[in-house]
């Protein structure tokens, strides 16, 4: 087995762990960060926004033996000083993008174009599109966004629990925000297919979140009827129990959207390659953080808040406390080696705060050993 099987196993089994309900501020504190900037990089730069959202022409050109520069001075000097986007395809070709550009203006643009690579008009691909078109797209993906976010709160309500489903929703909010601050500070343009990238990651975002919320929901049963841990312990190492497996299927899935967009989109040029793969990219990572650094802990910032969790806290509390005032004060049958009925308070007083370990066995006094069996004679 190798070393990363090695330790998802430990870690399910509870052997080792790490203290991610116990250190959930300081994950509080970068993601409040990172939300900062993502927000300060959309309010500063705004997003590059695409033709299909602004309106405007799009000219695809055959192989050209022309610079992008000099294609790009000669479509600005005949669209009257338009923004001009020039990207390379991938079969050697151009994509000429020009917002804001109507009938009347793209026909002087496409004749220079013609001038300039030395071919006919009709070798130029010239599409426009109306700004009413983008509007009736954003407006519909703001409507799938919403009713997306409604049943998912409702499903996980039902399923979970209210808080779980308060957390899951926050947890997507912070990844869409993060996806759509990068796009806004890299300056990638929002296309149909950012679009749909964004609304794609919505359930990469909930996989993680909500495998940990299951096997939380079934350690949490009967929970209040003990009192060795609390709420968030059993959270943690719910945690840790599914870690190895979420950063697995993480990175297995952003492997191939990293090919599409450092591949396709960067040596390629696919320009629609690059708005889809840079959200699924963006997100999926988002998403795995939020799953491990925001959900879950949020769920049990919430849940403590609970009377009965309360309660038992203060029940575990206690509990940790008389068994490490007997171990300070030398109990006399510990001195003797004696393990004594009550394991369960040992077991209590030595599970670390961040981790909660198997429970130990009694060790074996080897009673009875050596015994004749049968009637004494």
């Amino acid at each position: 087995m190798s070393r990363l099987g090695t330790l998802g196993a430990r870690l399910y089994r509870g052997e080792v762990g790490y203290d991610f309900v116990g250190k959930r501020k300081i994950w509080y504190g970068v993601s409040i960060l990172i939300t900062i900037i993502a927000i300060a990089g959309v309010v500063v730069r705004g997003l590059n926004m695409g033709i299909e959202f602004s309106g405007g022409a799009v000219f695809t050109t055959p192989k050209a033996g022309v610079s992008t520069t000099d294609i790009r001075q000669t479509a600005e000097k005949a669209a009257d000083g338009h923004t001009v986007v020039v990207q390379e395809l991938g079969r050697g070709g151009l994509r000429i993008q020009i917002s804001e550009l109507g009938t009347k203006e793209a026909l002087p643009v496409q004749e220079a174009l013609s001038k300039k690579l030395d071919v006919s008009t009709n070798k130029i691909d010239t599409q426009l599109v109306g700004p009413s078109w983008g509007e009736q797209i954003a407006s519909k993906a703001w409507q799938g966004l919403a009713i997306f976010m409604v049943l998912v709160v409702v499903y996980l309500a039902i399923a979970f629990e209210w808080r779980m489903a308060l957390a899951a929703l926050i947890a997507l909010i912070h990844d869409i925000t993060i996806t759509v601050g990068i796009y806004a500070l890299v300056g990638f343009e929002v296309t149909p297919g950012t679009v749909i990238g964004l609304l794609t990651i919505l359930g990469y975002s909930l996989y993680d979140t909500v495998v940990v919320f299951d096997g939380l929901k079934e350690a949490t049963k009967d929970l209040t009827k003990q009192n060795r841990f609390t709420y968030s312990e059993v959270a943690n190492r719910s945690l840790n129990s599914t870690l190895v497996r979420s950063i697995n299927t993480t990175v297995v899935a952003l492997l191939p959207v990293g090919a599409l967009l450092f591949i396709g989109g960067g040596l390629l040029g696919a320009g629609m390659l690059n708005d889809i793969s840079l959200s699924l990219f963006v997100g999926l990572a988002a998403g795995a953080y939020s799953s491990i650094f925001i959900a879950t802990p949020l769920v049990a910032d919430l849940k403590e808040r609970d009377p009965r969790m309360k309660a038992l806290a203060k029940r575990v509390r206690a509990k940790r406390a008389a068994s490490a005032k007997a171990e300070a004060g030398g109990d006399r049958s510990a001195e003797e080696g004696d393990s004594g009925p009550d394991t369960d308070l040992e077991d209590a007083g030595a599970a670390p705060a961040g981790v909660v370990g198997q429970r130990r066995q009694p060790a074996s006094r080897g009673r009875g050993r050596g015994r004749p069996s049968g009637k004494r004679r």
